[in-house]
């Protein structure tokens, strides 16, 4: 677990808690949709359902990556 300094909506600086991998995961998630980590943990932030931005952000990851999967094996399938 390592603490990641981040800025949410380009003015409230706050530390996130995350395992190198979510980390990781969440900078190829924000890479992918052509914006910056703070951008992305901005939407996540304005859309989270849970107290916990950090549970918040793990969540939206699985999500993502679960629907890669889905599509993956849709497509695997078709083919």
């Amino acid at each position: 677990m390592k603490k990641y300094s981040v800025i949410i909506a380009n003015r409230h600086a706050t530390s996130i808690s995350l395992e190198e991998e979510f980390y990781q995961e969440l900078c190829n998630i924000a890479e992918e949709e052509g914006i910056t980590i703070n951008q992305l943990i901005t939407q996540i932030d304005c859309k989270r359902e849970t107290q916990n931005l950090s549970s918040a952000l793990r969540i939206y990851i699985l999500k993502k990556l679960s629907d890669k999967l889905k599509k993956f094996e849709q497509n695997k399938q078709s083919n």
